[in-house]
């Protein structure tokens, strides 16, 4: 319940309830919230069993943590019945990834290099090649 509170902040909690109820009442006050987290926790589970009761016997390895999407998802993954497994290995996401830029740049996915014109050496005086008039992308004027 407290797994995110520092040594420091729970120092500065007990300091300042201390301040706020006194040392006399502190002890009582401790008292009646640990009976009201009783209480309340006592309700959740006798609420569980009502529920887990109504739902019948086709439900009986239901579990309320499995509503959490993400607990869902991990115990399904663990189950193996679909070969899921197999797939989520089979995957690698940074090759598909590579896949699209590429091909949303135009690039080649093959990264072999090509060959390099005039026997190995590239000429500098050469300007790049300019796309022409008629190459250019299509404007839109709706889209500014």
């Amino acid at each position: 319940m407290f797994n995110d509170i520092g040594p420091l902040e729970l120092v500065t909690l007990i300091v300042l309830a201390v301040l706020i109820f006194g040392p006399e009442k502190l002890p009582k006050v401790i008292q009646d919230v640990t009976r009201t987290i009783r209480k309340i926790r006592d309700f959740s589970e006798s609420a569980k069993q009502d529920i887990r009761q109504e739902l019948g016997p086709e439900f009986k390895d239901f579990e309320f943590e499995d509503l959490n999407p993400k607990t869902f998802i991990r115990k399904q993954l663990d189950n193996d019945d679909l070969g899921l497994k197999e797939i989520r290995n089979g995957f690698d996401l940074k090759k598909e990834m590579a896949e699209v830029a590429d091909s949303v740049h135009g690039r080649d996915s093959d990264p072999s290099p090509s060959p390099a014109p005039s026997g190995g050496r590239v000429d500098m005086t050469k300007k790049p090649e300019q796309p022409a008039a008629d190459d250019r992308p299509p404007f839109d004027m709706d889209a500014t």
